[in-house]
């Protein structure tokens, strides 16, 4: 019996008893006048009685609580009322909104440690409303409880939470859900002013999500000009949830869509329309304003993962803005694929929109620059690239697959293509390496007839490799793969040299830091590649 005690840890177990019942009246009588002489069983009958955990005190119970996910404590709710009961205990729930989510605020203590209701409320984002009203619809925080904001708002909205791409047409954009405090905020990233690449992302706010009362979260639109106003958040399916602004008429400014227009063409390009002499560029910004401003900011998102990265990776991969010439900055991700680098649109033009692989580089294939003074010739340049271009070309011919037609020029919108998978081995660590014991790289400079919107590029490279970039019509009609020169400057920044196009863009890495944003596996990642791409093929 000491051996069932030691099974079952709680002794005489009901499944024993019910082997002692099936018995009859002489096996039992022998059983239990047999000797008990196994010495293990001695030992765990003379030990201490085992400990339920039921007896346990309730600090120590709260303190186990605490320590688990906050999915399992619904669970656990359900065991006994003593647990159902402790689980109130607000310092449990707590600690797995700091843990899980980051929430440091105390919902006791906000005047007492300098920061008021009213400051937590704002959170960096003003209201425009009068103090009046403002004290009417003031969060009550002081009979909250970190069980309803964790039940309430972040477990009920985390699957919104991560990195995401709205579906504004060709033009795309950056969204990043974030748990901001007391609340979930949406943050609309923007590329820098153009054509100042260096400088850090701007963003504003989409949308917050808080809990006004009890048991009740609230959506407000932060979109437009007269402050936040009631909106509505629909989970559609796994990774893609939608907005809709309840109060549309709060984006409407007094002056009219002229108004509009002019503040927009502030936020957006920094400057003025009569600032802007390119004609096709005033064209491309007025079409910009009247496509995306007609969604009112009633969305659909997609969501997005950050590229894995590598050890053997000749970068970190990531998020870069990127010069592209009328169009202004754009947004691209670079990630690696064994031999090939390739740079994903995550905002995009009516030439190239948003999904697709603006450039793609074959890291087999490096290019060894002349010197300064013949670099500056465009034609030597040239003959470089197009000798690998058609070394590339023999190669498909000789394997089988389809080679790359020689091309006209043409008058189309820079951008680069998804070529093919390229059937060599290897990646950009041998050629990084090369480069590092070679010192400190080689000069750069641009051919003369290139042009660049950015004349601030480094003067030093460290690699070049040869790539193809995608160009298209108006709409993206007729995409085709050009040829050109992908520039590794430093870690945070490089460029490509559309050799048809005589353009040079430049590009510098995103300086920010994305939380639940990496994809659960290389497959998964490849897989939103695809789907995004598809959306605009």
């Amino acid at each position: 019996m000491a051996v069932c005690a030691r099974l079952c840890g709680v002794g005489p177990a009901r499944g024993c008893r019910r082997r002692q019942q099936r018995r009859g009246p002489a096996e039992t009588a022998a059983a239990d006048s047999e000797a008990d002489t196994d010495p293990e069983e001695e030992r765990i009958e003379a030990g201490p009685a085992r400990c339920s955990l039921l007896e346990l005190p309730p600090e120590l119970l709260v303190e186990i609580f605490a320590s688990l996910p906050g999915t399992d404590l619904p669970s656990l709710a359900q065991v006994c009322s003593r647990f159902r009961r402790i689980l109130h205990t607000d310092t449990i729930w707590r600690r797995r909104c700091r843990e899980e989510y980051g929430v440091c605020e105390n919902l006791r203590k906000l005047e007492i440690t300098g920061v008021s209701c009213r400051d937590v409320y704002a959170k960096r984002i003003n209201p425009r409303v009068k103090s009046g009203r403002f004290m009417r619809i003031l969060p009550d925080y002081e009979h909250m409880e970190y069980r309803d904001v964790y039940t309430c708002l972040l477990h009920r909205y985390r699957h919104i939470l991560g990195l995401w791409q709205p579906d504004i047409g060709p033009y795309g954009g950056l969204l990043n859900v974030v748990v901001d405090g007391l609340f979930i905020i949406g943050w609309m990233y923007l590329p820098p002013h153009d054509p100042h690449v260096g400088d850090p992302m701007r963003f504003k706010p989409l949308f917050r999500i808080h809990l006004m009362e009890r048991k009740s979260a609230t959506v407000e639109c932060m979109y437009g000009h007269k402050g936040p106003h009631n909106g509505h958040i629909q989970i559609v399916k796994r990774d893609e949830f939608s907005t809709k602004c309840n109060q549309t008429d709060h984006h409407r400014m007094s002056g009219g869509r002229q108004e509009e227009f002019r503040t927009w063409l502030r936020e957006e390009w920094g400057r003025t329309l009569e600032d802007i002499f390119h004609e096709h560029m005033q064209e491309l910004i007025l079409m910009k304003f009247i496509y995306t401003s007609q969604y009112d900011n009633c969305l659909t998102y997609r969501r997005i993962y950050l590229p894995p990265s590598h050890p053997d990776d000749l970068i970190k991969p990531g998020l870069f803005k990127g010069t592209y010439g009328s169009h202004g900055l754009e947004i691209v991700m670079l990630s690696f694929h064994g031999s090939r680098a390739r740079g994903t649109k995550i905002t995009g033009d009516p030439n190239i929109p948003a999904g697709q692989q603006t450039v793609e580089i074959d890291l087999h294939r490096r290019i060894q620059l002349p010197d300064v003074e013949n670099l500056r010739n465009f034609n030597e340049l040239s003959r470089i690239v197009l000798e690998v271009r058609e070394q590339v070309r023999q190669e498909q011919q000789e394997a089988g697959e389809d080679p790359v037609p020689p091309r006209e020029p043409s008058a189309k919108g820079p951008d680069g293509p998804p070529a093919e998978d390229s059937k060599e081995p290897g990646s950009g660590a041998e050629a990084a390496e090369q480069s590092a014991s070679s010192g400190q790289g080689q000069p750069f400079v641009l051919p003369v007839g290139v042009s660049s919107r950015n004349e601030d590029y480094p003067r030093t490279c460290r690699l070049c490799f040869y790539g193809t970039g995608l160009i298209a019509g108006h709409g993206f009609t007729s995409p085709e793969r050009t040829p050109g020169v992908f520039v590794l400057f430093d870690e945070d920044r490089f460029g490509f040299l559309w050799l048809e196009l005589k353009s040079f863009s430049l590009y510098s890495r995103v300086q920010a830091t994305f939380q639940n944003a990496d994809a659960p596996s290389p497959q998964a990642f490849d897989e939103m590649l695809r789907n995004i791409q598809s959306l605009t093929s």
